[in-house]
């Protein structure tokens, strides 16, 4: 399995912009503008008229990048541009034909065909599927063509309406178009103040239903994250092997995840046991590298124990070096069988106190074919073959003794360019179980809970300090007898020397 390479990483970056729908919808819009009109660029009154009419759009831009129109609410959009219309009734019918071509032609084929059939080897056919997910999507990246037509189409417009009547030397009502301006940024202040009401709740208080452990009950902690998971699909899949652990084991069947449920989101959270607003990663997008706060490696740290995170180069963005980034360009029928080896490999040289392995070839099925077809289905067996191969070859190599395997999505997935992010259906809730000498067997938790639980629960295994912002509870409902009975005696002692 190859290292992703300092151009990857980058690369990475940049495509982020275009997926991540908040900057693609003003880049899209720029580039439109400037195709459209290419035949004007030598033209210096061409680039005072666009940069001119482009100043007076930036507040637009500003509303539509503050607010997010997840799920139902991007039907809402629709109402400004049909105020638009009734307002100002200008429209170059043209400019909007081409944008719509422009975005279905960089959705379906350049992403959908071109860049999926590079990456990890889709079929050139692959736009014959793509274009559907493309409609059916509900997530927030750039391919939500219900939310991107309507923010794009008001925008294009306006921006026109400008750009003609500054070239023509014709009077612009300033007045109309800020009380526009005004009415949108209030009807968009309504619609999530009292529709959007989805969310996860957020625990206030720091971890507390459990004392902090400083006295190991587990070597070391197996995290397996099958990227993309979606919870009924897998249920679905022949999966022997895992639900002999799920079953051995103990399974949260509402386990939750994060809001918004990007990658780069859900495992940041997963590794500090706190909520975007507080670790500062809130989508894939990253624009300042790295947490704001503690992670599970750092406490590990603290206690000299060693942990990583075999995961693809954009979490790079969040955890920096506790990272071991590998290549995501690769056929995706071979992609996890190379991060199995890989992960071989770094516990031999590093014989680890806590890994985290992330699996993709799933997560990418979903995102390039959809998670309602056998192919889906199939990525999802394949990994639990793969996981049956690491976790024999773990136990001959004597990595297994006294070891927790932790096995669960960072999220699920909608139909339509694998879609996650506003907690579609098939999303929120994820697969999640635990199995080892100190779990307990043949167990389910039926209680809500959520990823943030995930890190705090590590450090209580590992006897580590909770990361300085958890705020997930520790699961220890799935803790067999003689661990709770030592942290009850833990408990009594701090009680006793508190007195």
């Amino acid at each position: 399995m190859k290292q992703a390479s300092k151009f990857e990483k980058i690369a990475a970056r940049c495509w982020n912009l275009l997926n991540e729908g908040k900057p693609f919808t003003p880049i899209f819009v720029v580039g439109t503008i400037l195709i459209f009109n290419i035949q004007e660029w030598g033209e210096s009154s061409f680039w005072v008229a666009a940069g001119f009419s482009l100043l007076l759009i930036v507040p637009l831009l500003a509303i539509y990048y503050f607010f997010d129109f997840p799920l139902m609410l991007r039907n809402y959009l629709w109402l400004p541009f049909t105020g638009y219309l009734l307002i100002w009734g200008d429209t170059n019918l043209h400019l909007l034909f081409f944008s719509l071509g422009l975005y279905f032609f960089f959705t379906v084929f350049f992403w959908g065909t071109l860049y999926y059939h590079l990456r990890i080897g889709t079929t050139w056919l692959n736009f014959t599927r793509f274009w559907k997910l493309v409609l059916k999507n509900s997530d927030s990246t750039s391919g939500n063509a219900q939310e991107q037509l309507p923010k794009f189409l008001l925008i294009l417009s306006l921006w026109n309406l400008f750009f003609s009547r500054y070239t023509l030397d014709l009077s612009i009502d300033y007045t109309t178009y800020f009380a526009f301006l005004i009415g949108l940024g209030v009807f968009s202040w309504i619609l999530h103040h009292y529709l959007f009401d989805w969310k996860p709740v957020e625990k206030q208080t720091y971890t507390d239903n459990v004392k902090e452990n400083d006295k190991p009950i587990n070597n070391k902690v197996i995290m397996i994250v099958i990227d993309g998971m979606r919870k009924e699909r897998f249920q679905e899949a022949n999966t022997p092997f895992l639900d002999k652990l799920r079953k051995n084991g103990t399974e949260y069947t509402q386990m939750e995840t994060v809001y918004p449920a990007r990658t780069v989101v859900c495992f940041s959270s997963m590794m500090t046991g706190t909520y975007p607003k507080e670790h500062g990663i809130k989508s894939n997008m990253v624009w300042k590298l790295g947490i704001k706060t503690e992670s599970i490696f750092d406490t590990l740290r603290k206690v000299k124990k060693k942990g990583r995170l075999l995961g693809v180069a954009h979490l790079i963005d969040s955890m920096g070096d506790d990272v071991e980034a590998y290549t995501a360009v690769g056929h995706n029928d071979s992609v996890d069988r190379n991060i199995i080896e890989k992960a071989k490999n770094m516990m031999e040289k590093e014989n680890l106190d806590f890994f985290n392995i992330q699996l993709i070839s799933t997560d990418q099925t979903g995102h390039s074919r959809g998670v309602l077809y056998d192919e889906y289905i199939q990525k999802i067996e394949e990994a639990d073959s793969l996981i049956e191969e690491f976790t024999s070859w773990m136990e001959e190599k004597g990595y297994m003794e006294n070891t927790t395997l932790l096995i669960c999505a960072d999220h699920g997935q909608a139909d339509g360019i694998g879609g996650h992010g506003h907690l579609d259906e098939g999303e929120r809730f994820v697969p999640f179980f635990l199995h080892g000498p100190a779990i307990e067997k043949g167990k389910k938790v039926d209680e809500r809970h959520s990823l943030t639980s995930v890190a705090p629960t590590i450090a209580y295994l590992l006897g580590t300090p909770y990361p300085s912002h958890s705020r997930g509870n520790v699961l220890i409902e799935a803790l067999q007898q003689e661990g709770k009975e030592h942290n009850e005696a833990e408990n009594d002692r701090f009680s006793t020397s508190a007195q």
